[in-house]
């Protein structure tokens, strides 16, 4: 699965949070350490088991735990405007 950040989201880093406002939507989105943690890998990270991987590395947690956790804030992240999700091999060139 293939995420992108989507629309124009004003951040703000707070000791280990991240602080998210869409001026678009009027939503404002509270991110914890972790949370704040993925919004930034996925600058750089488009892959959703790619982005796992990553945050298996990173932090104590099974492929399965993060594996559901992960879809879980990301789904969150959708339903707020802040991503969108697409199948992996659903680019266009």
């Amino acid at each position: 699965m293939i995420v992108r950040k989507q629309g124009d989201w004003l951040t703000a880093s707070v000791g280990d949070e991240v602080l998210m406002m869409s001026a678009d939507h009027g939503t404002y989105v509270g991110l914890n350490a972790v949370g704040a943690r993925i919004w930034t890998l996925l600058d750089e990270i488009d892959d959703r088991e790619d982005l796992c991987a990553r945050l298996c590395e990173e932090f104590t947690v099974t492929p399965e735990v993060c594996a559901r956790e992960v879809t879980m804030f990301l789904d969150a992240l959708a339903a707020q405007g802040a991503i969108i999700s697409e199948p992996s091999g659903g680019r266009s060139p």
